[in-house]
């Protein structure tokens, strides 16, 4: 159950740092920044799923009932095993929600807050009694860090760590510099 929900916030979250919601010019730079084919590495680094490996590849649009967001498709893979993985999210005056799969009140997450602050985001993350956030990070125009991490008694612990790179062949890093 934890490598399935790990799996879950990790889709869920990349596709929320890679939606452009509507809190002004800057959130929407980041946004336009990010989007494209991502894919890499990443791995579970707390839990009862400590060390487990894995690789994703996510392809982000934007969605076509909203004129701000992100609709992303895509996969994970641990070994010979894969799951699908989707996710919506947009808003409106900075306020950010979606949901990853069928959002908490099925088997995935809801996105519940979301905060843009240079070449970084930080959302906010429900699913019943589970809160978190991820953290995704531009370090280059190409690369993205993503950290999810899961309260434990008011403190947050880092589960799942991954390291994206974007496909040289489709997307552009052509709004990086507007983030500096």
């Amino acid at each position: 159950m934890f490598f399935r929900l790990s799996l879950t916030a990790l889709a869920f979250i990349i596709v929320g740092m890679a939606t452009p919601t509507w809190a002004g010019s800057k959130d929407k730079v980041f946004f336009d920044s990010v989007n494209g084919i991502w894919s890499g590495p990443g791995e579970i680094v707390a839990g009862k799923y400590k060390g487990t490996k894995f690789v994703c590849k996510f392809k982000g649009a934007p969605p076509a009932e909203h004129s701000v967001g992100v609709a992303m498709d895509g996969h994970c893979r641990v070994g010979i095993f894969s799951q699908k993985m989707s996710a919506f999210i947009g808003g409106k005056r900075g306020k950010y929600s979606g949901q990853f799969q069928d959002g908490a009140k099925g088997e995935g997450l809801d996105l519940i807050s979301g905060q843009v602050n240079g070449n970084k985001i930080v959302v906010g993350l429900n699913r019943k009694k589970l809160n978190g956030a991820m953290v995704a990070h531009l370090q280059e125009p190409d690369v993205m860090n993503v950290t999810i991490s899961v309260k434990v008694r008011e403190r947050l612990i880092p589960v799942i760590g991954m390291t994206l790179s974007r496909d040289q062949r489709v997307g552009s890093s052509r709004t990086q510099d507007h983030l500096r």
